[in-house]
């Protein structure tokens, strides 16, 4: 359990803010493996995409609700943000790799079930651990688009940066190789990192972005580190990319009914 306390740091259900103002979300809950997973959905009436929100480690989804805030009320997207096992409300513990991406693919599978949009048809948000959940699910399926924030080319490679006299190489567990992936995904990339972040070197971010395929940006937020709260033009450089998108047969045919205004 030693990586999950030093690079995941759950928090339990105890800390947080479960009943935000102003925010309508809907307590949301979805199996995976036997384990009882938390998330809210914040539907918007219009939206111009759907969003799957996978958070980074520390703390809570309760903790994320100023970003969904934002993304459902300024960008007018409909947002699901979840807890992995062990973290918030939702049951069970880590205990691997591979429980990470069930936990992910499973939202992602909730969520396109919810809102009628195809799972491919999803846009993938993630921040820091949710960075390499991103890409994982986004090169073996696909995405309408993915958003990346303080992201790393594998966790290994951060290990080094704080442990460089350890064999982090060899003996971690959790590899979250995202450098190894992302050429696999074909699709819209915007991806933004903290200038002075204290925890993910700049350089891993742009080394993880020449791996990406085009169309893609990349976004340095000046003077930020690794925990500040991301700025009004990384929200600005998202709206932009929502934009840019091509309509879905999905969102089309949503539109055609009424339950979508025209773009």
């Amino acid at each position: 359990m030693l990586e999950e306390v030093i690079w995941f740091d759950p928090a339990p259900a105890s800390y947080g803010n479960w009943e935000p103002e102003n925010l309508p979300y809907e307590d949301v809950w979805f199996s995976c493996e036997g384990e009882k997973l938390h998330g809210w959905l914040v539907e918007h009436e219009s939206p111009r995409a759907v969003v799957l929100f996978l958070h980074g480690s520390s703390a809570n989804l309760s903790y994320r609700d100023e970003v969904v805030r934002k993304l459902h009320d300024e960008l007018g997207l409909t947002v699901m943000v979840f807890d992995y096992r062990g973290f918030g409300r939702s049951e069970g513990k880590l205990n691997g790799e591979a429980a990470l991406v069930a936990d992910s693919l499973a939202a992602r599978r909730y969520l396109s079930e919810r809102t009628g949009v195809p799972e491919d048809e999803i846009v993938l948000y993630g921040r820091s651990l949710g960075s390499a959940m991103a890409v994982e699910l986004a090169s073996r399926d696909g995405a309408r688009a993915v958003v990346l924030q303080n992201a790393f080319t594998s966790l290994p490679d951060v290990a080094h940066e704080h442990f460089r006299f350890a064999p982090v190489y060899r003996t971690m567990k959790y590899r979250l190789n995202s450098l190894s992936k992302i050429g696999q995904y074909q699709g819209p990339l915007l991806q933004s990192h903290a200038e002075q972040d204290d925890v993910v070197p700049l350089e891993q971010a742009r080394r993880l972005f020449e791996g990406a395929n085009e169309p893609k940006t990349f976004l340095v937020e000046p003077g930020f580190k690794h925990a500040t709260p991301a700025s009004q033009e990384f929200f600005e450089a998202f709206d932009a990319l929502i934009d840019r998108l091509p309509q879905t047969e999905a969102n089309t045919a949503k539109s055609a009914t009424g339950d979508l205004s025209a773009e």
